[in-house]
């Protein structure tokens, strides 16, 4: 929904002005949140930082790119194998076992039906998407190494700060020169709440409440998600092999989780 409400604002501010209000509100809520302690951070502590600061620049304003160019269904899709890659892969490594390779072969042949080409494909969107998946990817790296570095959530609030600062110029020059209207600033502004604070805060209790593992499980209901709200906010309708290909990767995701899940019950 946060991303199909700053879809909204696209004809006026375009994806580089809504991620930039994006990251504004992000920044502004989640300090005020963690209220994060800037001066104590060590060169140790800055370094990540300022990393998840750049991947989150970049993975949002090419998902919004591609949102903007493929879809939100297609471009949430694609973004989504940054996170499927790493969960088939650590599955891969740890256990090696058949289903586990049967589910990144799935996934893999649905990425290429999704990519195969067509008179319609716009490859630009489509790799501006892939771009998105590996800076989800890095995002989840970055993020782990954040919590063993410093408390709470004070790692993304200060990377979200960095991100909202380098994205100043940019956003206050679209303000300037486009003087959109109170309601595109609200579709952006409300994109900011709805994709950072809201499931921010969300994530936090229910990680505390729910196995990691039965949260990813619904975590892959995104992509499908995506389709619905797009079809039904932004009147975007995909074909019927695109609605496979998409429900190919859901499924080989939930393989993957629940398959890992079992594994772990088992081994305790």
């Amino acid at each position: 929904m946060g991303a199909a409400t700053g879809s909204l604002a696209f004809p006026v501010l375009g994806p580089a002005g809504v991620v930039a209000v994006r990251q504004w509100v992000a920044a502004v809520l989640l300090v005020g949140i963690t209220r994060p302690r800037f001066r104590t951070f060590t060169r140790r502590e800055w370094l990540p930082v300022v990393a998840l600061a750049a991947v989150c620049a970049v993975m949002n304003l090419t998902l919004y790119t591609a949102i903007d160019r493929i879809g939100l269904g297609l471009a949430v899709t694609l973004e989504f194998l940054g996170p499927l890659a790493i969960a088939l892969t650590a599955a891969l490594t740890v256990s090696r076992r058949k289903l586990d390779l049967f589910c990144a072969i799935v996934a893999g042949a649905a990425v290429v039906v999704l990519m195969r080409p067509q008179p319609t494909t716009d490859y630009l969107g489509i790799a501006f998407g892939l771009v998105a998946a590996a800076c989800w990817a890095a995002y989840i790296l970055l993020n782990r190494t954040l919590g063993t570095r410093l408390p709470s959530a004070q790692g993304a609030a200060a990377a979200s700060t960095v991100s909202a600062i380098a994205y100043l110029p940019v956003g206050l020059w679209i303000l300037v020169h486009h003087q959109p209207s109170l309601r595109y600033v609200a579709y952006a502004v409300a994109a900011g709440i709805l994709s950072s604070a809201v499931p921010f805060l969300v994530d936090l209790i229910a990680l505390r409440r729910v196995p990691a593992g039965f949260f990813g499980l619904f975590m892959s209901i995104n992509p499908l998600l995506a389709v619905l709200v797009g079809w039904v906010v932004l009147d975007q309708t995909v074909g019927l092999v695109e609605w496979f290909a998409i429900a190919a990767i859901v499924a080989a995701n939930t393989l993957s989780v629940l398959r890992s899940a079992v594994a772990v019950r088992y081994d305790a």
